[in-house]
């Protein structure tokens, strides 16, 4: 039998210092990486989107924006009258704004004349707008000149 006498080995209590000095690293190091990332010292993120930022506003276009009259048009829908409010704004190279504002009044007969022949079931297609914008702008490129008018933007387009 085994002699009770014997005390019995306990086993040796690890340091807790090594846990201790890698936390305390751990939460210094994390907190330098944030600051480093943050003030820009480290990656340099604001300077970046900065310069960026410049250089996309140095580089934009000349251009304008006219706006041509509102319209309201009258459509028929089975013996009903209904009405069609549009209002758009012409995107032009800044050196023809004036050309372009000079045919506003040839413009808004283009666009009356076109929106009267457009049947009303073609407006209640979900891709009616695209295809009438193409069709618009095709018109008024007709009326001032190739290269004058770049786009046109629908601002209103309203069936009651």
């Amino acid at each position: 039998m085994a002699d009770d006498d014997t005390p019995e080995e306990e086993p040796k209590k690890k340091s807790k210092l090594p846990l201790i000095i890698g936390l305390v690293l751990a939460l210094v190091g994390g907190g330098g990486g944030f600051f480093a990332v943050y003030s820009g010292m480290l990656f340099g993120a604001e300077s970046h989107e900065k310069e960026a930022e410049i250089e996309h506003l140095e580089k934009l276009p000349d251009i304008a924006f006219v706006e041509v009259d509102p319209l309201t048009v009258s459509l028929l829908d089975d013996g009903r009258d209904r009405f069609l409010r549009f209002r758009a704004q012409l995107e032009t190279p800044g050196r023809y704004e004036a050309d372009v504002e000079k045919l506003l009044p040839r413009i808004t007969d283009v666009l009356n004349s076109y929106l009267r022949a457009v049947e009303l079931d073609d407006l209640k297609n979900a891709s009616a707008l695209v295809r009438l914008r193409g069709q618009m702008l095709r018109r008024v490129q007709l009326v001032v000149g190739e290269g004058r008018v770049n786009d046109l933007l629908i601002m209103e387009f309203v069936l009651n």
